[in-house]
């Protein structure tokens, strides 16, 4: 099958490391800001389908491969069986514990295949151990366990400070409230810095599931307050300025009815 086995083969740590960020994104998406596009495409009246990360940050719902045994391990079978006799949050919920241990075993089947010895295997390991898994995303966990909460300064100005980069935010929390009187406190100061980089630094994007970086547009939901890339939902700095309450796609989309 097309993207099941794709023919690239990462074969140094690194490039494996790379592989399973690009699948696991795909599949947050699928499970995230996709969900209403996946839950159609998992149609119980199908044969067995399984949900599939690609290296290029996308995902596919399709057949398993046809070959024995595949190029790459499989994911679960028949997700799409069980869609309609659970709760949708409970059947997401599964579909990702599945995917976790899919991208595990496509990345140690790379490390095995290209000889991988004891320390590469535990770098790698301590790498992917980093990254929230997808069942900790979806869940809601991975929120508590970074102790992720809204950044102080979106509370003080919701249209403004939310539709800003995360960079200028810590410019804009100081200008948001009253100046404090010039103090010699440079220590102290410094600490309140690092502690705010600290917990912005712990902050995931409720899309794709990474954590925050300097360098990056980020925007908050006004419903839900995640934080999300903006390149994720696809909004510009620009567009963001314009927008006096934003909706994440999980918000703004509407809910399917039960059959």
């Amino acid at each position: 099958m097309e993207g099941a086995s794709m023919p690239y083969n990462p074969r140094t740590v690194e490039e494996v490391f790379k592989d399973f960020r690009g699948r696991r994104a795909g599949m947050v998406k699928a499970l995230t800001t996709d969900v209403k596009l996946f839950y159609e495409s998992c149609d119980p009246e199908k044969e067995n389908l399984c949900l599939y990360g690609l290296p290029n940050e996308t995902w596919e719902v399709n057949l398993p491969a046809e070959e024995v045994p595949p190029e790459l391990p499989e994911p679960a079978l028949g997700i799409n069986f069980a869609r309609d006799g659970m709760e949708e949050k409970d059947w997401l919920t599964l579909v990702a514990v599945h995917s976790d241990a899919w991208l595990l075993a496509v990345a140690f089947y790379f490390g095995a295949r290209f000889g991988f010895g004891k320390n590469e295997r535990r770098k790698l390991f301590s790498m992917i151990n980093d990254l929230p898994t997808i069942y900790e995303v979806v869940t809601g966990n991975a929120k508590s366990q970074s102790r992720e909460k809204t950044p102080n300064s979106s509370s003080k100005s919701k249209s403004n400070t939310k539709m800003q980069s995360r960079q200028s935010e810590s410019h804009t929390k100081g200008s948001s409230k009253s100046q404090p009187p010039p103090k010699d406190e440079d220590d102290e100061s410094g600490e309140e810095e690092d502690e705010e980089e600290d917990e912005h630094g712990n902050t995931l994007c409720g899309s794709c599931g990474e954590y925050y970086a300097n360098d990056e547009f980020w925007i908050c939901c006004d419903v839900c307050e995640k934080w999300f890339h903006g390149k994720c939902v696809r909004i510009t700095p620009a567009r963001a300025e314009h927008i006096k309450q934003y909706k994440c796609p999980s918000c703004s989309g509407t809910k399917r009815g039960r059959v």
